[in-house]
């Protein structure tokens, strides 16, 4: 340990005190969850942070997204961090920051980038003035800048994560499943962002959708609790968000059957998408086979997917 990481330790707070926090990528819904579930998946972010007392910012990316990260006060991370201090009552000493990012998480593709930056940002800026916030309370406020809890939940906590909204205040269970699991990604290569995929969802559903959706979800969960394989057969169906999405994502329906011929046991769009998920208990070879049938079902719509074969993550963010 440094004498920097000592002094955090100890709550003490030296100009300039630079920390380095690591936070996963995540994919929001699974399927029927709509901004209730998420789980966290093992592709990262690393953000190196230093507070200055000068009104100083200092933005440098590399990685996925480096030319489109905003580099003044309209950067994600930097607004989280500022929130958390104006929170804290020493907030008034730190004016500016320096912002080192590492971006492995494809951006707007339903991956959790953003929720990855809002997390980063505040696990390291509470870290630095002496962690004034728990874990909780940091989940309350990153669910408040990102308006919605099924990213950023994941991305704190790791695991599968099941978030309820009770008049603003968000609640969460984070577990793991009793089945290991893999999850293959198909990402296409255009950007979707989230706002453009709400604006197509209607305002209300069917009943029969919502019992639908609640039922799958339900049974998703016990599932993976209780290590249930066999009733994983169309829990990560969908009738409320996907339908409405489609028209967006071309090869997106292609997609989910083509991994589920090839020996997934669900597949789903992630998040918003346009990334495709899809889940399996099945070994590598299983898993390979599903990307390249994804990737497949996107070309046959002129739609070229990169495939990734990720793991869960189940510490979620952290300093390293």
């Amino acid at each position: 340990m440094t004498e920097n990481e000592e002094l955090i330790m100890s709550g003490v707070k030296p100009a300039g005190a630079r920390i380095k926090v690591r936070v996963p990528g995540t994919s929001a819904n699974c399927g029927p969850g709509f901004d209730c579930l998420g789980l966290a998946c093992s592709i990262y972010n690393d953000l190196e942070l230093t507070l200055l007392r000068e009104p100083k910012l200092i933005v440098e990316t590399t990685g996925e997204g480096a030319e489109s990260v905003p580099t003044d006060d309209k950067n994600i991370v930097w607004r989280s961090i500022k929130m958390l201090l104006e929170r804290t009552k020493s907030g008034a000493e730190f004016k500016g920051a320096v912002i080192k990012m590492e971006n492995h998480i494809p951006m707007s593709r339903g991956l959790g980038s953003s929720a990855a930056a809002i997390v980063a940002g505040l696990k390291a800026a509470n870290a630095i003035v002496g962690s004034p916030f728990n874990r909780q309370e940091l989940l309350q406020l990153a669910t408040d800048i990102e308006g919605h809890p099924d990213n950023v939940a994941p991305a704190l906590l790791g695991g599968f994560t099941v978030s309820v909204m009770d008049h603003g205040k968000v609640q969460t269970l984070s577990f793991l499943p009793k089945i290991p699991m893999n999850f293959v990604l198909a990402v296409p290569d255009f950007p979707l962002p989230t706002w453009q995929a709400r604006q197509v969802l209607p305002k209300e559903v069917a009943m029969k959708d919502a019992v639908f959706n609640i039922s799958r979800a339900s049974m998703m969960v016990a599932a993976l609790i209780k290590g249930k394989e066999r009733f994983f057969k169309n829990v990560f169906d969908d009738a409320i968000h996907q339908p409405y999405r489609k028209d967006l994502i071309p090869g997106l329906r292609e997609a989910i059957d083509s991994a589920r011929k090839a020996g997934a046991i669900g597949a789903a769009l992630s998040g918003a998408g346009p990334a495709v998920i899809a889940f399996t208990v099945e070994k590598q070879h299983i898993a390979n086979d599903i990307a390249s049938a994804m990737a497949q079902a996107f070309a046959s719509k002129n739609v070229k997917a990169k495939a990734m074969i990720l793991k869960l993550d189940t510490r979620g963010a952290h300093i390293i």
